[in-house]
């Protein structure tokens, strides 16, 4: 096989973790499933796989491409189970897998020598499952992993993408369709003409652009993310929760400061907790004063409250939904509300939770609804904006940027002074919430 020189710049690095944001038809399936075949014949009982999004996509994108290519030294093939085992070079054998990030689950505890990830942008809760279950499976082997893909605005993979800024292990590399050679230029001439241009340019370019039908279309990383908290006094530290345990929970730690700004400090984003546990986890923030929590889930406010944990009520009723986000965005675009940049779950739903495509039943388009996938973040976020924020909300959707709130409360002889009851402080409309990170 010989490489165009994209591919061979890519193939020839060294560097441990490799994270490959390319073009459309740039050839990244042909680069895996040599990558794949050297290492796997490098060595005796090396195991090698290959996730896709789906196990169908994996058959559908690399199987017979992999067949094919392998047959030289294949020893045997499992159609079902999408596995191959060949021969390696010092005579042993090697086995080569294909999986699908579905049930990625599946392979926590194996060991591996060599991990493809193919269309890493479209991998749901990536960082639990690459850090939890993948990156373990690598480690008594010391083995390497190739991750590639097309992005999808901000999300996970730009994060990923942007890793090698931090960790010496991780090269990324960026190529267009433009790079291969044997794809003609004029056909992607002619789809630039034809797509609108932030979708040629995130598609053909592999170019970071937002994502349509974004929600939260006013958060800006420039503007919106921070390193330092600013040197000011903080009057509240609040919480949010987001419960689950197939699905990810998600806690939130919010600074407020006099003037009504939003820091979110830190997040924990994880699965297979149960209400217990979470309720523990929120029990050891000591110094928040009260917590908001998902209102779908009495049972397991239920068990904060029998911990002693403050809860405030976040009520839902009509159009609680779109009057929180409404908050959180009002925040976003008066800069009053600003997210750690460790806070990588959180940023990745702010960049990605978006609208259903529109639906039109009869003569009626359907009114604008989030699409309920990736929003375990940001419904905390919301929670908390939405009931916190009540009267300075509704200040500041008519335009104020600031109105005065009791100073901070002081501490003398080991006692807090300077704080009234939340009641006296803070009006609590039916309908509000508010979350954010730091």
């Amino acid at each position: 096989m010989v490489f165009h020189n994209a591919q061979k710049k890519i193939a020839n690095d060294l560097h441990r973790f490799r994270v490959v944001n390319c073009g459309r038809r740039f050839g990244k399936t042909t680069l895996a499933v040599f990558e794949m075949l050297g290492k796997a014949c490098a060595k005796d009982q090396n195991r090698v796989a290959y996730i896709a999004n789906t196990y169908q996509q994996a058959r559908d994108i690399a199987w017979e491409m992999l067949k094919l290519h392998s047959r030289p030294i294949s020893i045997a093939i499992n159609e079902s189970r999408l596995e191959i085992r060949v021969q390696t070079q010092d005579g042993g054998s090697a086995q080569i897998l294909l999986r699908g990030w579905e049930s990625v689950d599946t392979l926590r505890g194996q060991r591996f020598d060599f991990i493809v990830l193919d269309e890493v942008a479209s991998m749901r809760h990536f960082w639990i499952g690459w850090r939890e279950v993948l990156r373990p499976t690598l480690t008594d082997t010391k083995g390497d992993a190739l991750f590639i893909s097309t992005p999808q605005g901000f999300n996970h993979f730009y994060d990923l993408f942007n890793l090698q800024d931090e960790d010496q292990d991780y090269q990324s590399f960026h190529f267009t369709s433009f790079d291969n050679p044997f794809i003609p230029k004029d056909e992607i001439e002619k789809a630039r003409l034809e797509l609108p241009e932030d979708e040629f340019a995130q598609e053909y370019l592999a170019d970071f652009r937002k994502t349509k039908g974004l929600i939260y279309k006013e958060f800006d990383r420039l503007k919106h993310v921070f390193i330092f908290l600013p040197d000011t006094k903080f009057v509240n530290t609040l919480g949010a929760v987001d419960f689950g345990y197939t699905n990810p929970f998600a806690l939130l730690i919010v600074l407020k400061d006099g003037d009504n700004n939003y820091y979110v400090r830190e997040e924990q984003y994880e699965t297979g907790k149960t209400d217990e546990e979470i309720a523990r986890r929120c029990k050891s923030y000591e110094d928040v004063e009260r917590w908001y929590a998902d209102p779908e889930a009495p049972a397991a406010i239920e068990v904060m409250r029998r911990l002693h944990l403050r809860i405030k009520e976040v009520k839902k009723g009509k159009d609680s939904v779109r009057n929180g986000i409404s908050k959180v965005r009002n925040l976003f675009k008066q800069k009053k509300l600003f997210i750690h940049k460790s806070c990588k779950n959180l940023l990745w739903e702010l960049e990605t939770y978006q609208y259903r495509e529109p639906t039109i039943e009869g003569h009626e388009r359907l009114r604008e609804e989030p699409l309920k996938e990736g929003d375990h973040a940001v419904d905390a976020l919301r929670y908390l904006i939405q009931t916190d924020f009540n009267a300075l909300g509704s200040v500041l959707d008519s335009g104020y940027s600031h109105v005065e709130l009791p100073s901070a409360p002081s501490l003398k002889g080991g006692k807090i002074e300077g704080i009234l009851n939340p009641r006296e402080q803070f009006i609590y409309p039916e309908e509000d919430n508010l979350d954010w990170r730091n």
